[in-house]
């Protein structure tokens, strides 16, 4: 098999097994375990990504309407940007760590080597089908892993690509794609993996942690949630607004990190941050959102028919208009909305923004705390004081103050979700982690003088004990 494999539709659990067997044992032949081995891929990785940027463009556009801009930002430049940071820093990952020795067992030392898991899963969702697949590719590719990587099927363009494109840029013995839907999904999990890394959520999230407790496999979770953005009064509103419209209706609403709904704290703030809102939409998509080349669409009927019947939660303040034939919400902001409307039921993955009213910031963090943790919480704040009581107060798989999203971006920080929204983190030197193991090891001399020193005989050690507990 000269290529990565290309499993379709109809895949068996015989099947899954024998592609796991096949990654096992090139993985205990030792092939992916030399730096070099790791380089290579990577460097292949991102040659797919710049080479042949065009045809994934076009994949993305065909499964969610993205724009050439959108594309490269959130998807192929970010995951070449994972990419180039692991490259710099992979010797330094892979040395091994020295740990101080306590004096009783001098002389010795000890380290931590960092080992690959074996063989990973990675099932990745429609929303960024190739950040989403790849990034997390880059962590275990790294690590000196064999990655088995299952596509969304619900972005069949680009589920099609990266199965077309990888086979030449990556080695072919080492990484299967597996394309197809839920039956081909389950026959993996059935199998023994050494590490299930899953975006999507909570529902499957579930079946996937279920099915990896059969075999004690660990699992990365990064689910979703309701991530709140608190604005507080005397910030630059319009500031604000132009912030909070990119966050959200970039890929038309549909990213894990958008701000699902805003409290707006204090007498007139809703008002004027509806009015700020509304203008920051015109300047970004125009007049109209639909014959923007940046503006998005929902990937399929059935998550634009979710989507439109949450249009009755509120007062439309700008947007509301759609079309199913071309799958486009506009972007929509809802005002008056109450805690118990539909639209705050559950996460809203789509270009749909409630506004909701709050008294102060003491009701704004019981709002959040009484709702599951969120994958992030935004607030757009110029006291210091409410910044720590956010920090401090809430908890969330990451907070932005001033700005949305943009902590994805930055390779130091651990991107992953608590409680509901996830568990787990990845990004930079977490994604090494995650898909490799600290082994712990002492060397001590072999040495009868030593020997002594450590173990006592065990007359004299009685006799201590003895003392000690009488």
């Amino acid at each position: 098999m000269r290529r990565v494999s290309k499993e379709v539709s109809g895949m068996s659990a015989d099947m899954a097994r024998d592609v796991v067997e096949r990654l096992r044992g090139v993985f205990r032949s030792g092939r992916t375990k030399g730096l070099a081995w790791r380089r290579e891929q990577l460097r292949g990785l991102r040659t797919l990504l710049t080479e042949r940027e065009a045809e994934l463009a076009d994949a993305l556009r065909a499964d969610l309407g993205k724009g050439a801009v959108e594309s490269y930002a959130s998807e192929l430049g970010f995951v070449v940007n994972e990419i180039d940071h692991a490259l710099r820093h992979l010797e330094r990952w892979t040395r091994p760590e020295r740990v101080a020795v306590p004096r009783s067992l001098m002389p010795a030392r000890a380290r931590t080597v960092r080992e690959p898991l074996g063989v990973v899963l990675v099932i990745s969702p429609w929303n960024y089908p190739v950040m989403l697949a790849l990034a997390p590719m880059v962590g275990a590719l790294a690590a000196g892993n064999c990655v088995v990587l299952k596509p969304s099927e619900l972005a069949p363009a680009t589920s099609s690509a990266l199965a077309r494109l990888l086979p030449s840029h990556l080695d072919d013995q080492a990484v299967t794609v597996v394309e197809g839907a839920v039956e081909e999904t389950s026959a993996l999990l059935e199998q023994r993996f050494d590490h299930v890394f899953y975006t999507g959520n909570g529902h499957v999230g579930r079946v996937v942690m279920r099915a990896a407790a059969e075999h004690l496999t660990p699992v990365t979770l990064e689910l979703g949630g309701k991530s709140p953005a608190l604005v507080e009064s005397g910030v630059d509103l319009a500031a604000t607004a132009r912030r909070l419209a990119w966050g959200k209706f970039f890929n038309a609403g549909q990213s894990c990190t958008a701000p699902d709904y805003v409290l707006a704290v204090g007498d007139g703030t809703a008002d004027d941050l509806e009015r700020h809102l509304a203008d920051a939409i015109r300047a970004m998509y125009g007049d109209d959102p639909s014959r923007s080349p940046d503006y998005g669409r929902i990937v399929n009927e059935r998550h634009f028919d979710r989507l439109t019947a949450l249009l009755g939660s509120g007062r439309v303040v700008t947007g509301g208009g759609h079309d199913r034939a071309s799958r486009y919400i506009a972007p929509t902001v809802l005002g008056d909305v109450k805690a118990d409307a539909p639209v705050m039921a559950e996460e809203i993955f789509g270009p749909i923004l409630p506004v909701l009213r709050v008294p102060d910031l003491d009701a704004a963090l019981d709002f959040v705390n009484e709702r599951d943790k969120p994958l992030a919480l935004y607030a757009f704040t110029g006291d210091p004081a409410s910044r720590r009581r956010v920090l401090i107060e809430t908890s969330s798989g990451a907070v932005g103050f001033g700005l949305p999203n943009a902590h994805l971006t930055v390779p130091g920080l651990p991107f992953g979700g608590v409680g509901e929204s996830g568990m787990g983190a990845y990004h930079g030197h977490r994604s090494f982690e995650t898909f490799s193991h600290a082994k712990a090891v002492l060397d001590k001399p072999l040495s009868p003088d030593t020997m002594r020193v450590v173990y006592p005989p065990f007359t004299a050690l009685k006799e201590r004990l003895v003392r000690a507990f009488t």
